[in-house]
């Protein structure tokens, strides 16, 4: 019985990295990120997608918008390719390999740089803050 419970559990936490990807973003003030042309605006603190395609590869397109939706900055972050696309779901590996390259995204500078660690560290409890 533990093994097949065992099994199921992995078979669930295989799922549910396979299928998204995710990372931490501090923004500056009063701005939004939009990732990849996606129509989402994402307020700072983390950011969980579907993964991306193979055109990802050379960076994941990025726009930084302000209150009245003017473009402030865009770029790219860096990608990486995801070892879950290999084995979840079967077509992952052709469709969408690609995922976040870093796990926090410091976007208050002129380029994508990562965040400290004291950075990740307020995300996090301003995330769990406001659930």
């Amino acid at each position: 019985m533990s093994k097949t419970r065992t099994a199921c559990l992995l078979l669930l936490a295989l799922a549910s990295t396979g299928c998204s990807t995710g990372a931490w973003f501090k923004l500056p003030e009063n701005t939004t990120l939009v990732v990849n042309e996606r129509p989402v605006e994402h307020p700072q603190g983390l950011v969980r997608t579907r993964p991306y395609s193979w055109g990802a590869s050379s960076g994941i397109p990025y726009k930084l918008k302000n209150s009245e939706s003017q473009t402030v900055r865009q770029g790219r972050l860096k990608s990486r390719f995801r070892v879950p696309s290999i084995i979840w779901p079967p077509a992952a590996i052709a469709y969408w390999p690609m995922g976040f390259g870093q796990r926090c995204y410091d976007l208050t500078g002129d380029t994508p740089q990562t965040c400290t660690y004291q950075d990740l560290i307020d995300l996090r409890s301003q995330h769990r803050l406001r659930r």
